[in-house]
């Protein structure tokens, strides 16, 4: 861990969770909310860029991942539980708002904490996931769309993804984090890194569950699902799992957002590190300066 990191365990909406922290105590907050299969390390090329521009940072564990407590059942990963997370990790730090950025699952996250709390979120950044109302129309009028998202499907059977990812040392999800990225955006320390969290006790079926859970307790949707807060969309246009036509359907359901498409796959800020700090930085100090 990098100098000046200090990792954390804090109680949040009923849960232990662990988190990075970095950068300056009074700093302008900002929450990066990881997704499948990561950790906080997956925002290990975010971190110190942030907090050296001056920002506070807390790069949580999700519930269930790594270090993190890993309830037990399927509800206690429903979406709304999530976001419920991530409004009480702003609390903890004493702030009653915060820069929130998601990728992937933390991405999902972070549209429902915007749509459901957006009182808490001061501005939105969103890598590689649709707006979570895009994704069923989409697919309808989209039919391969619906077959790049199988594994969808295939998570919602009781334990065999668990036992079958498993196999061989974790073969299977190395497998997908490299044939979905550039060649050598996922080194052979890094993948050891991951195997170490996937397999912690709980961790994986865990992991699994946020997805189970979505199917089986779809969050309530009370009113409107526009995004009213100052959204910036990072959309890699290489993404195995999602087109890139679900970034101008996402981008459509914001009142003030920008769309910003990078030549990478869905693991953009490894792979646009440099580009995604700076569009991130750029982003978050127009509240600053505000």
């Amino acid at each position: 861990m990098e100098t000046g990191w200090e990792s954390t365990f804090f109680e949040a909406n009923g849960v232990r969770l662990h988190a990075i922290m970095a950068g300056p105590i009074d700093g302008p907050l900002v929450v990066l909310l990881h997704g499948f299969p990561e950790f906080w390390y997956g925002w290990r090329g975010q971190i110190g860029a942030l907090a050296a521009a001056g920002f506070r940072v807390v790069t949580p564990d999700g519930r269930g991942y790594n270090l993190s407590a890993k309830p037990r059942g399927v509800r206690a990963y429903a979406l709304d539980r999530l976001a419920a997370d991530v409004v009480a990790l702003i609390a903890a730090q004493g702030r009653d708002r915060a820069n929130v950025v998601g990728h992937d699952w933390g991405a999902v996250v972070a549209w429902w904490v915007a749509i459901r709390h957006p009182s808490w979120v001061a501005r939105l950044a969103i890598l590689n996931v649709p707006h979570p109302a895009t994704i069923r129309p989409y697919m309808r009028r989209h039919p391969r769309q619906a077959l790049r998202s199988w594994y969808v499907l295939f998570f919602q059977l009781p334990w065999l993804p668990e036992v079958l990812t498993r196999l061989a040392n974790w073969r299977a999800a190395t497998r997908a984090l490299r044939g979905s990225s550039r060649p050598g955006t996922f080194s052979d320390a890094d993948l050891d890194r991951y195997r170490e969290a996937w397999s912690r006790p709980g961790a994986f079926t865990a992991m699994v569950n946020w997805y189970r859970a979505l199917v089986r307790y779809p969050p309530l949707r009370r009113g409107s699902t526009r995004v009213m807060v100052p959204t910036l969309i990072l959309w890699g246009r290489h993404d195995a799992f999602l087109e890139a036509g679900l970034a101008g359907e996402s981008l459509r359901r914001c009142d003030d957002g920008r769309l910003v498409m990078l030549d990478t796959t869905h693991w953009v800020q490894h792979e646009a590190a440099g580009r995604v700090n700076g569009e991130l930085i750029g982003f978050f100090r127009v509240t600053n300066d505000e």
